[in-house]
């Protein structure tokens, strides 16, 4: 385990109307915080701002917004308990005669919904009932369509799908043509291309570099990034699975999963594909017991489990990395030493009482093998980058030997070094017998890393490729079956 050095130092940055400036580097390199700092969420100890040719060192987010920055962090901000129209508008509620105009509220709501891609959706649905990528697109609906003059993205397409993806940058096109500035922050540097006129790289809390993103290479990125050449292969031999380890039957819960039946062998590394909303991570909670199913069985290396709740999935060997960390995978108020064992209680108390010191020694192997970047283990969860919580989120089960793994979105919020130590982590359980099931928006990801990859369509398992057969564009095919059409595609 790496411990952190200052947050940011002597950072310069210039953005001009119009232009998209990629922030690159790896997980605590000091871009969040960045970006905090100029949507007032942070306030520096040094250094000075100027926006829009005036002194500029806001107080708070909404001082920041009532001069023009509007930001989507990586982390939701969203309110569970109120509706799709409410989020949009929580900050301006329309009214009429002194009450809400939930009329003209939901109109306004779907007229925003539409230009992401979410005209499926009822304004009128609670946020809570929505998939983690559905509640990425509202929040940025929400700002994208607000008046604003600098726009600062934190991963906003970390949860997205290939067409949802295409259909922020095409908003993110008009913005710029209006004159709009937007800092964009993304481990996903293919979208630099994309996306970005220029690309400045930080690393230790410095600018190590900035370019025109037509002038540097993603190679080079990458390299400026870690500070070394990292390899873009996995080098994974075949696998040769064993027993079946876990077998789904006819798993059902209402519309969202509809008789998904699979089997994943030990050794084997098992992908799951699809839109979002087509049943992926639906399939892995009924699995895990965070969701109950209607009907369908569950079976864990032959034997029949009654899987009601995740203790019972932890009973039976069966383990589980949620996509959403924040609000299921973490204890964010408690240290990385109590989320890293939380999981295996048992190992670090004897008769009620925690042993403190075998608590910190686990905690701390763990750590060094996730290269996690932090103070000590004493630390709060709160303080990391969303990308170090992912390394505890996953980290907690490796000392606890379950058969049986469940990884949805495994590389959320993951930087391009770290994230192929996350791989050969993967395929190392792989070697030692587990079977591994990974629910992923990233193909290519899959596509590296799986033996075989199921692809789900509108609740169900449509198809399940080996793979010497497997293609972006087969997925992709797979994916859009189950749908009739686009407004059906988004929901």
């Amino acid at each position: 385990m790496s411990y952190a050095a200052p947050v940011l130092l002597d950072v310069d940055l210039s953005l001009q109307p119009g232009e998209v400036r990629v922030l690159a580097g790896e997980n605590g390199a000091g871009k969040s915080t960045l970006s905090k700092i100029v949507g007032g969420l942070v306030t520096p100890v040094a250094g000075s701002m100027q926006f829009c040719g005036m002194p500029y060192s806001p107080t708070s987010r909404a001082e920041a917004e009532a001069g023009g920055i509007r930001m989507v962090m990586q982390e939701l901000s969203l309110v569970n308990t109120l509706t799709v129209a409410e989020n949009l508008f929580l900050r301006k509620l329309p009214r009429r005669f002194g009450f809400i105009d939930s009329r003209a509220m939901n109109a306004a709501a779907r007229e925003c919904m539409a230009r992401v891609g979410l005209s499926g959706i009822d304004p009128a649905t609670p946020v809570s009932k929505l998939g983690i990528g559905q509640r990425q697109m509202i929040e940025i609906a929400a700002n994208i369509s607000a008046d604003c003059k600098l726009l600062i993205l934190d991963e906003p397409t970390a949860m997205l799908t290939d067409r949802e993806v295409d259909l922020l940058f095409a908003q993110i096109e008009l913005l710029k043509a209006k004159g709009v500035g937007i800092i964009y922050i993304s481990h996903r540097l293919e979208e630099t291309k994309r996306i970005a006129d220029s690309i400045s790289v930080l690393r230790d809390g410095q600018v190590v570099g900035t370019h025109r993103t037509a002038d540097i290479s993603i190679q080079e990125v990458v390299k400026l990034m870690v500070g070394r050449d990292v390899g873009e292969q996995l080098d994974r031999p075949k696998s040769r699975p064993s027993k079946i380890a876990l077998r789904v039957d006819k798993l059902n819960r209402g519309s969202a999963v509809q008789d998904v039946s699979f089997e994943a062998r030990g050794g084997e590394i098992l992908g799951i594909a699809g839109l979002v909303g087509s049943g992926r991570t639906e399939t892995l909670r009924l699995i895990y017991g965070a969701d109950k199913r209607d009907s369908g069985h569950i079976f864990v290396s032959g034997k029949k489990c009654d899987v009601r709740t995740p203790s019972d999935a932890v009973r039976n060997s069966i383990a589980m990395v949620s996509e959403d960390r924040k609000e299921q995978g973490l204890l964010l108020t408690q240290s990385i030493k109590v989320n890293t064992t939380l999981s295996g209680i048992a190992q670090v108390s004897k008769g009620g009482w925690l042993n403190h010191r075998k608590e910190r020694t686990i905690a701390e192997k763990i750590g060094n093998l996730m290269s996690l970047r932090a103070n000590s283990v004493g630390q709060s969860v709160r303080e990391l980058s969303g990308g170090n919580q992912q390394k505890i989120a996953i980290g907690r089960w490796l000392h606890r030997e379950c058969d049986v793994m469940l990884f949805d979105e495994p590389t959320r919020g993951i930087d391009v070094g770290a994230k192929f130590e996350i791989y050969k982590l993967m395929a190392e359980l792989a070697a030692q017998g587990k079977a591994l099931v990974v629910v992923s928006s990233d193909l290519l990801e899959l596509m590296l890393l799986c033996d075989r990859i199921g692809v789900m369509s509108a609740g169900k398992m449509v198809r399940i490729f080996d793979r010497e057969e497997v293609s972006q564009d087969a997925i992709l095919e797979a994916a859009f079956s189950g749908y009739v059409g686009p407004a059906k595609q988004t929901a």
